[in-house]
């Protein structure tokens, strides 16, 4: 067991024994996830989920035959470089349209960012490429890269009080089931974006969570060549447990269950180290057990932007990753802290 001090050394982001780090999710448990990352490291893969079909992400999937920029957009917004020109481009690509009452409503409710990715998506032919120009625009501290190289469709099992069950298709309707289960993810015979593979392959530490358990970090281990490579690769896998646990799709599930649902639908993977907030998890022995089962470090830290919300402070989050990262020989360039209670 280990308390994050929270102390976060600033040297690491300019040393060359950084790690490789590549993130795993999509929309805002992605994002908070980078933005923690990025203080802790220079070299980070974001890897997201490309299964959206609510919202702008979902109309414009539908009109073009895209990739569903949102979450894409989110994960280059906070690697968005910090200067003068980061931050306007931060706000820029976040920035979303409102039409008046009375205008056309072809582009109201579409984030700029959305728009920026499907335009050069359609003059390069190429996902990948437009995600590297749109990174060089907003002098991205890190990469962004697309799960796969189709649109998915996630599907599972909505399991209600009484034990009835329904078969729910989309992640929009699937973030808002009380309870999931049997997920499936289709085309089986999707694409995945082979330099996402690499990326994993090449990692030193893979990052799962924080974010919705089956909408946005499950659907990784869903897809074959993604689930091979999480399961074959030498990185280390760092699981970052959410503050809500028992929201919407996870209800009643409980930490150890979140645990269990990745070895569900990933029996071969090996989790390496274990991020929580005591606050967040009730039963915290049984959890540090679990984790002690796994053979994985757990670290417990206090996450909370603010007492009460369910949102992660980047300083605290960082420190919690860097403290979980850290290996007896000190090769990440990182000095040790002396552990608080």
């Amino acid at each position: 067991m280990v308390y994050s001090s929270h102390r976060l050394d600033h040297r690491v982001p300019g040393s060359r024994h950084s790690p490789k780090v590549v993130a795993l999710g999509g929309g805002h448990g992605l994002y908070a996830s980078l933005s923690a990352l990025r203080l802790v490291t220079p070299h980070i893969t974001a890897v997201v989920t490309v299964a959206d079909d609510g919202g702008s992400s979902g109309r414009l999937r539908d009109q073009f035959n895209v990739l569903p920029p949102g979450d894409l957009r989110m994960a280059l917004s906070a690697l968005c470089d910090d200067s003068e020109w980061g931050h306007l481009w931060r706000e820029a690509i976040q920035h979303r349209f409102s039409a008046l009452p009375e205008a056309p409503r072809e582009i109201d409710g579409h984030a700029m960012g959305n728009l920026l990715l499907v335009s050069l998506w359609q003059l390069l032919g190429d996902p990948v490429a437009g995600l590297e120009w749109a990174s060089r625009l907003v002098e991205a501290r890190g990469r962004v890269l697309p799960m796969a190289l189709d649109p998915l469709v996630i599907s599972g099992e909505a399991v209600a009080e009484d034990g009835s069950r329904e078969r729910l298709i989309g992640q929009a309707k699937l973030a808002k089931a009380e309870r999931v289960e049997n997920l499936v993810l289709e085309p089986v015979d999707a694409r995945v974006c082979e330099a996402s593979v690499r990326a994993i392959m090449d990692a030193d530490w893979v990052i799962l969570g924080p974010g919705s358990w089956f909408t946005s970090v499950v659907p990784h281990l869903l897809l074959r060549e993604s689930r091979e490579a999480l399961c074959e690769t030498k990185a280390k896998i760092c699981v970052s447990m959410n503050l809500g646990l028992e929201e919407k799709e996870t209800a009643g599930l409980g930490a150890i269950g979140h645990l269990e649902a990745l070895e569900k639908y990933a029996p071969d993977l090996s989790i390496g180290a274990v991020i929580g907030d005591p606050t967040s998890i009730q039963e915290q022995q049984a959890f540090e057990e679990a984790v002690r089962r796994r053979e994985a470090k757990m670290v417990w830290s206090d996450l909370r932007t603010r007492r009460g919300e369910n949102l992660h402070n980047p300083l605290r989050l960082a420190a919690a990753y860097q403290e979980a990262m850290r290996v007896p020989d000190n090769s990440f360039g990182v000095e040790p802290d002396s552990p608080s209670v």
